[in-house]
This record gives structure tokens, C-alpha cells and sequence, in this order.
């Protein structure tokens, strides 16, 4: 767990760009953005299970699967409810989506350790 939650703010704040954070929350565009960033997190989140537990490889890719899936259903709500930093809504969009995330991150955890 402490591994994915490094591997998450690695790829989720100290990688990703702002051209990143932005393009893949826009209606149109936003497959390239959001591509690159997912693949980042697949970089980042891949080595480190190869280091702790090789056999569970595929985690990776099924936390890349699950990571475009939120922030794309992220970037739904932002671009069709027009969220940005002055609305309202802004941090708690942020919030449920980092929530996902670290459950994401908890979840697989469970599964490689249950294994």
C-alpha cells in the first residue's frame, strides 16, 4: 500500500503537467492528455511491483485500467458542469477522485496480499 501511495503522487502531482491536469478534463482532446498521464502512473507503478512482487505484474495494468476510468469520469463532470478552481464543486471533485484513487491503491493491496 505504502508503495501504490508513493507510485500515486509520484504520477498524480510530481509528474504530471499542466498540460496533462487540464487536457484530459476538457470535452474535447482529452484522450492524448489522459493517455500519457495513465501511462506514467503504468511506468511508475510497474517497476516498483516487479521489485516487491513480480508475479502480480498485471496490477499494473489493472491500476492503468482503473486510473482512465476515474479521471475520465472526472473529466466528464469538470468539462460538462463547467468545474473549474472558482466552482464550488472544484475541491470536492478533486477529493472523490483522490479518494478513488488511494481505494484503487487499497484494493489491489488487499488482492496482492491475499495472494
Amino acid at each position: 500500500m505504502l508503495l501504490l501511495t508513493f507510485k500515486h503522487i509520484m504520477a498524480d502531482f510530481v509528474l504530471q503537467t499542466a498540460w496533462m491536469a487540464h487536457g484530459k478534463d476538457q470535452k474535447h482532446g482529452w484522450g492524448l492528455p489522459l493517455l500519457v498521464h495513465c501511462l506514467i502512473h503504468l511506468a511508475v507503478a510497474l517497476p516498483l511491483i516487479l521489485i516487491v512482487a513480480p508475479r502480480f505484474w498485471f496490477v499494473a495494468l489493472i491500476d492503468f485500467g482503473i486510473h482512465i476510468i476515474v479521471d475520465r469520469a472526472k473529466g466528464l463532470v469538470s468539462a460538462n458542469l463547467h468545474v473549474n478552481q472558482e466552482h464550488p464543486w472544484f475541491w470536492t471533485l478533486i477529493g472523490v477522485d483522490q479518494a478513488l484513487h488511494h481505494l484503487t491503491g487499497f484494493g489491489l493491496s488487499i488482492f496482492m496480499a491475499a495472494n
